[in-house]
């Protein structure tokens, strides 16, 4: 059973760890000519994973925290594409692309808010450039169901994608009158009932709690709306309020947002509601079927996180294509320009639009690994990593181990193992930050990042 009641009090400040080192630590010190040397030199024996960020939206969703560009214009549309073209001949000039892929996910943005055959051609450039996709790779799309048609889905199926991931965040008019997405029940289970038609193996839901006037009655009700569409995983993710980086969020009245106890109510109501229905909790805000291969990897203590959330795609250099997209190799993160002009101005160049990124230092590589796979799997196996890295595991975490000895009631440290609890599994940010030698540095009335609960 969770406490809630312990976990409320833990929220504070802290990354979510979709990478380590994270993203504020990028910077220029890790020069372009270091990325094409890491690009050149790559374990050729290491899969590939693929990530294209398609930025453009119809409109602005003001709780949105991704790198955006809102326009009604077609030829932007069609000039990026002629942008990426030449990102994706690029790549091929200094990347064996001869690897198989085992993965590609295409965000945004709104990708769909391409048309069919403008989806086809994006497809078919990249497929052009990579041509060995394995038959088990996972491909998957984002989709705004307000922006899905039968023939944009039959160019995905055609193309392979097995994944797609419907964005909803609240079926309540009132929560999405105000966060500027009006998207009726209707519309989502349209765009549900045609992926199922058209035997898409597995669907994804993105929710999201803490918005503008949800209370745990209409989020009670959009719950209960979802489980009707019947998703294979759902992804109930605590929003993240954070107008200095995003100027949407500042057209919020911050007083009609959730309290922490009204945010802490619905967490306890969802975990306890999927659960009741037949889904199993994976990772700090996911929930899956228990026959979905997420489950399954947690089980088996191989599921693993990126930029894209979890997966159970391991072990692959992730290779970002597109504005402001984070590629990640084994001892580096590599990130696009984020501003179209400088992106169009590099490949005009004849250059990768590569703007900043991190070699990662033995210790990064240490803490790393502790991290993810705590993040992941809510465990670490501390044998592997003295192993590993031939080090006295709590001789090197001596400093963070007292840290840790603060969450003591959600943790059970053994000397061959960390194991963390029901209730630890709702902080495991908290737990995580324990082991961040370069959040330490930074005081915490400092740190620019969104609350843990």
């Amino acid at each position: 059973m969770i406490d809630f009641d312990a976990y409320v009090k833990y929220s504070r400040p802290g990354p979510r760890y979709t990478s380590y080192p994270t993203a504020p630590e990028f910077s220029d010190k890790f020069s372009y000519e270091d990325y094409l040397r890491e690009l050149k030199n790559r374990d050729a024996s290491r899969p590939l994973s693929l990530y294209l960020h398609l930025p453009f939206c119809r409109s602005a969703c003001y709780f949105c925290g991704c790198n955006v560009i809102y326009t009604s214009k077609e030829d932007r549309k069609t000039r990026y594409m002629q942008y990426l073209q030449k990102e994706l001949d690029l790549l091929a000039a200094n990347l064996d692309t001869s690897a198989p892929v085992l993965q590609m996910h295409f965000g945004g943005g709104t990708p769909t808010f391409y048309g069919a055959d403008q989806l086809d051609e994006i497809i078919k450039m990249i497929k052009a450039k990579f041509k060995n996709f394995s038959p088990e790779a996972e491909i998957s799309c984002e989709i705004d169901p307000r922006f899905l048609t039968s023939e944009q889905l039959d160019v995905l199926i055609s193309h392979g994608f097995n994944r797609v991931s419907y964005g909803v965040q609240d079926f309540d008019e009132r929560v999405q009158k105000e966060i500027h997405r009006i998207q009726p029940y209707e519309i989502t289970k349209n765009a549900v009932d045609m992926a199922r038609a058209k035997s898409i193996n597995s669907i994804n839901m993105d929710l999201i709690y803490g918005l503008p006037y949800q209370t745990i009655e209409s989020f009670k009700a959009t719950l209960d709306k979802a489980l009707t569409l019947s998703p294979d995983r759902l992804a109930v993710f605590n929003y993240a309020h954070v107008p200095w980086i995003k100027k949407s969020m500042r057209k919020f009245d911050e007083a009609t947002l959730p309290s922490p106890k009204t945010k802490l109510e619905i967490l306890k109501y969802t975990a306890e509601f999927f659960i009741k229905n037949g889904y199993k909790m994976i990772g700090m805000d996911h929930f899956a079927k228990p026959g979905d291969e997420l489950f399954g990897a947690l089980a088996n203590g191989t599921l693993h996180r990126n930029f894209q959330g979890y997966t159970t795609k391991g072990g692959a250099d992730l290779i970002g294509i597109g504005l402001t997209s984070i590629g990640e190799g084994q001892r580096y993160y590599a990130q696009n320009f984020k501003d179209m002009d400088e992106y169009e101005k590099a490949l005009d160049s004849g250059i990768l639009p590569y703007c900043k990124g991190i070699y990662l230092n033995e210790d990064d590589l240490i803490r790393k690994a502790v991290i993810m796979s705590l993040m992941s799997n809510f465990a670490l196996n501390i044998k592997a990593v003295e192993a590993k890295f031939d080090i006295k595991f709590f001789e090197y975490f001596k400093d963070d181990l007292v840290e840790l000895e603060n969450l003591s009631e959600f943790v059970t440290v053994t000397p061959e193992k960390i194991s963390v609890n029901e209730t630890g599994t709702l902080i495991i940010r908290n737990i995580a930050m324990c082991f961040d030698a370069y959040l330490k540095k930074i005081p915490e009335n400092l740190r620019r990042f969104s609350k843990t609960v």
